[in-house]
């Protein structure tokens, strides 16, 4: 299969909103070569896209945000047994969230920032410096970093009050980040410069090693990172690991070849969703080896969270599963909405 039929299938997947979003998709990628935990899931010692830091998540309450289609926010205050909408100030796709300093940031397409600072009980609009897709935020060292398509990378340094652009060493779509021993790692598509880092709070940016040659085709959706390592996911059940700082990676050994969508870290166990039959598998060997997890749901699944002892998932209709033993099993959670849920977050 040409690696621009495969794209465009990954693309696919990976979005799986609706034509107006494929649209929107396309016409990105053209212009393009190429996300917590927390990151998009958040984990206690760093942050991702999807996720967080320990020491930075520590001013929250507790609660549990997920975002999604048509600029849907939804918030837990139980550890995830229990769900409700938030207000939401966007009707745009929400792709990405994060929590530290108090503050929940959430950014989606067309280059859209929500912030929370009230637990995510309602969100306001922030002024963002680009058009382009936003996927995947984290934040570590008082800075808020934000990727997107394109090689797009934009920071905040007052809370995500205020956001600016940052050169990127990329045309690559970028949809995955987060941070980790003083060093930010954004994650997207196609081999090298699909993988870039900075040591400098997200000032500027630096190509890493991947385990691709550039035009294989594969590549990264989300990257997480727990006890001095970074792991990404991505297409044709990629798992990669770096355990240098983000300076170079290589592949570990995955027990699935479906699209792997999301990764969290708690309780030194790393849990990775994805899609087909709601994928779910886990490492505890520092992402060395993962192994299968029995799913509760058929659904696809597409970001991970952590806090308080409990690993949080979401996924396509509103999909919300819990573990509360490390991933070993996870049951279904009732949710307040039919949505495509993207990414979820922890407030400490």
């Amino acid at each position: 299969m040409g690696n621009s039929v495969k794209h465009l299938l990954i693309l696919i997947s990976f979005l799986l909103f609706s034509l107006t979003l494929y649209s929107c998709s396309s016409s990105s990628e053209g212009g393009a070569s190429s996300s917590s935990d927390n990151s998009s899931s958040t984990t206690d010692d760093n942050s991702t896209t999807t996720t967080t830091t320990t020491s930075d998540n520590s001013s929250g309450s507790g609660i549990f945000v997920a975002v999604g289609l048509s600029g849907t926010i939804v918030r837990s205050t139980d550890n995830g047994s229990s769900w409700e909408n938030a207000t939401s100030p966007t009707s745009n796709d929400l792709i990405g969230v994060t929590f530290a300093n108090n503050t929940f940031v959430a950014v989606g397409l067309s280059g859209t920032i929500v912030r929370s600072t009230d637990n995510g009980s309602s969100f306001d609009n922030v002024t963002s410096p680009t058009e382009n897709n936003l996927m995947g935020v984290g934040f570590g060292n008082n800075t808020f970093v934000a990727v997107g398509y394109s090689g797009n990378i934009v920071r905040s340094t007052d809370n995500g009050s205020s956001w600016d652009n940052v050169t990127s060493t990329t045309s690559n779509n970028l949809v995955g980040v987060t941070f980790g021993n003083n060093t930010f790692v954004a994650v997207g598509w196609e081999g090298i410069g699909g993988i870039v880092r900075s040591t400098d709070n997200g000032s500027s940016w630096d190509n890493a090693t991947s385990p691709w040659a550039l035009g294989d085709g594969e590549s990264l959706y989300r990257v997480g990172f727990g006890n001095n390592t970074f792991v990404g996911v991505g297409s044709d059940g990629s798992i990669v690991r770096s355990t240098d700082n983000g300076s170079s990676f290589d592949n570990a050994t995955s027990p699935t070849g479906n699209e792997l969508m999301g990764v969290g870290f708690g309780n030194n166990t790393f849990v990775v969703v994805g899609l087909s039959s709601g994928n779910i598998v886990r490492s505890t060997d520092n992402g060395s080896s993962f192994d299968n997890v029995t799913s509760p749901t058929g659904n696809d699944l597409k970001g991970v969270g952590f806090g308080n002892n409990t690993f949080v998932v979401v996924g396509l209709s509103g999909n919300i599963v819990r573990s509360t033993d490390n991933g070993s099993s996870f049951d279904n959670a009732t949710s307040p909405t039919s949505n495509d849920l993207w990414e979820v977050g922890f407030s400490e």
